[in-house]
């Protein structure tokens, strides 16, 4: 990168360099030619003039090609350690929109910063120094006007924008991305705001978000204007300094020629720095908002020498639980215990917010619990590699997700070596068999499920979940916006399928646990009722109300 980046540079300024060789050779030509001299005396200056115009056509070419070649290659090694900087889990600090502003539009800082600043700046200074020099062996006292001008065009201005420009700059990116997740908002939830008439009040808020990001960059077009303005005019000035300086001291009339159109094109690559400077507080403000997502801590901690996997049968021992989200008042767990043995199944029930969750988080290490720990056969798991421990334990998430690929694909997540028998057996374990059927393993998938239902959805991510077949099981609410029929069969099927593998169910659903080793009553965090199903359903408590509530539903 750093071999491509000096050859980017090199190119820039040669070509800069052959545009300021042409234009004194050029000058120096016609003024002479005028004088009528004999041919000879000019054969220099004309296969100069050649060689400068064809030089600077091929080392522009050069400079564009070496230098976006490196920008591209810094804003792809840029996204993919921003990549790698998501794969630990963390704490869900950016919404998704966020994210994808900051991947695609706070990436392309990196380019800019090559593209727009660095290369160009590199250039401007060795071509400056260059007009300099001319201007110290035609006429010494013009080489400090030019300096003075170059100075405030390239260093003065650019200071001056950037400082003008930081305002509205650091506000632009948070702009975007509001703008995004409006956006997002629009497209991704159309169904639910029409269904709920509030489609004019997102638009509305869209709009908003729109009108504010156009204000800022109106406010920043302007600093841009005001300083290419400023810099023409310093242009002029200097060349006109320059024409009055030679005359004053009597130099002729080619070397004033030399001295005005050096001047005049010296400027060239020093003109475009000030935008870059205004563009400097956007790039300082993108580097930043990436810094915070490669910098944000991992919601776990990896250990320094992780310990090797147990050998199975496993047997998962939670001892006093306690597990306490950012900023909550109170645990999201507080001293849950309970053991999975080889081939038990353990139901956790539990009003919205009791918790559930919030175990299966900590058992697939996304979350780090604050007091007391899970151990697999006698190990506690936060001596292995989070990735270690969610391949013993892992399953079906709450929030599954679906790309937008192939059936076949989004099943292979789960498993990329299985083959048809596998994935036949997984679909028709979930019943998705007669959809598989319908719609063929190529059919594509929208993004983040869209093309599919709610209860297709929650299917696929259990076939999922059953082709992955961890040796501990964990289910987040499979039966998940399915109809009633459906969810018992679905979960008179998975209980069939999970017979001898060890299990976590998390469910609001009561029928059919009659069939669970146990069941683990959950509320505010603590474990208030525990036992089979008959135990539970015989004593007064949660586990016998919500019962009783769901006989009266499905008798109605």
């Amino acid at each position: 990168m750093g071999l491509r980046l000096t050859w980017a540079v090199l190119a820039g300024a040669g070509a800069d360099l052959a545009g300021l060789g042409l234009i004194a050779a050029a000058a120096w030509l016609i003024t002479r030619a005028a004088e009528q001299p004999p041919l000879a005396a000019l054969s220099v200056a004309i296969v100069a003039t050649r060689a400068f115009a064809t030089g600077k056509g091929v080392l522009r070419y050069a400079e564009r090609l070496t230098g976006h070649d490196v920008a591209l290659r810094a804003q792809a090694a840029t996204r993919e350690e921003l990549y790698e900087a998501l794969i630990p889990p963390r704490p869900a600090r950016h919404g998704g929109a966020d994210l994808l502003s900051r991947m695609v539009d706070d990436t392309e800082a990196v380019q800019d910063l090559l593209v727009r600043a660095l290369i160009p700046a590199a250039a401007a200074v060795l071509t400056g120094l260059a007009a300099v020099v001319v201007g110290l062996f035609v006429l010494p006292v013009t080489a400090l006007v030019l300096v003075g001008g170059l100075a405030v065009s390239g260093v003065l201005l650019p200071a001056l924008t950037a400082a003008a420009a930081r305002h509205w700059s650091a506000r632009i990116a948070p702009a975007r991305a509001a703008l995004a997740g409006s956006v997002a908002d629009l497209v991704h939830g159309s169904a639910d705001l029409a269904a709920y008439g509030a489609e004019g009040r997102a638009l509305t808020a869209a709009l908003a978000a729109d009108d504010d990001l156009a204000a800022l960059e109106r406010r920043q077009a302007r600093v841009h204007a005001l300083a290419l303005a400023g810099g023409t005019l310093v242009q002029g000035l200097t060349v006109a300094a320059i024409v009055l300086l030679a005359q004053g001291a009597g130099a002729g009339s080619v070397a004033t020629a030399v001295l005005a159109l050096t001047a005049l094109v010296s400027f060239e690559p020093v003109l475009p720095l000030a935008a870059a400077g205004e563009r400097m507080a956007g790039i300082t403000a993108a580097l930043r908002r990436l810094k915070e997502v490669r910098t944000a801590p991992a919601a776990v901690a990896e250990p320094r020498d992780p310990a090797p996997v147990p050998a199975p049968p496993y047997t998962v021992e939670v001892e006093d639980l306690v597990v306490r989200h950012a900023d909550a008042a109170r645990p999201a767990l507080d001293g849950v215990s309970l053991t999975l043995t080889p081939g038990r199944r353990v139901a956790l029930v539990g009003p919205s917010g009791a918790g559930k969750s919030s175990l299966l988080s900590a058992l697939m290490r996304l979350v780090e619990p604050e007091a007391g720990r899970v151990l697999v056969n006698g190990a506690d798991i936060r001596g292995l590699a989070s990735d270690d421990a969610r391949t013993l334990m892992t399953g079906l998430t709450q929030d599954p997700y679906v790309f937008q690929t192939t059936l076949r694909d989004n099943l292979r997540l789960a498993g990329p070596e299985a083959g048809e028998e596998e994935l036949t057996r997984a679909v028709r374990e979930a019943r998705l068999e007669q959809w598989v059927e319908r719609t063929g393993w190529d059919a594509q998938l929208g993004e983040d499920g869209r093309t599919v239902s709610g209860g297709q959805l929650q299917r696929l991510a259990l076939a999922r979940a059953l082709l992955h077949d961890p040796p501990v099981l964990l289910l987040d609410e499979p039966a998940e916006a399915l109809d009633e029929e459906t969810a018992d069969r679905l979960m008179a099927d998975l209980l069939d399928a999970t017979r001898g593998r060890t299990t976590l169910l998390v469910t609001h659903r009561l029928r059919g646990l009659e069939g669970v080793d146990e069941i683990v009553v959950l509320e505010e965090g603590r474990v208030i009722q525990r036992g089979t199903h008959a135990e539970l359903v015989a004593e007064p408590g949660y586990y016998r109300d919500l019962w009783e509530s769901e006989a009266l539903t499905r008798s109605r």
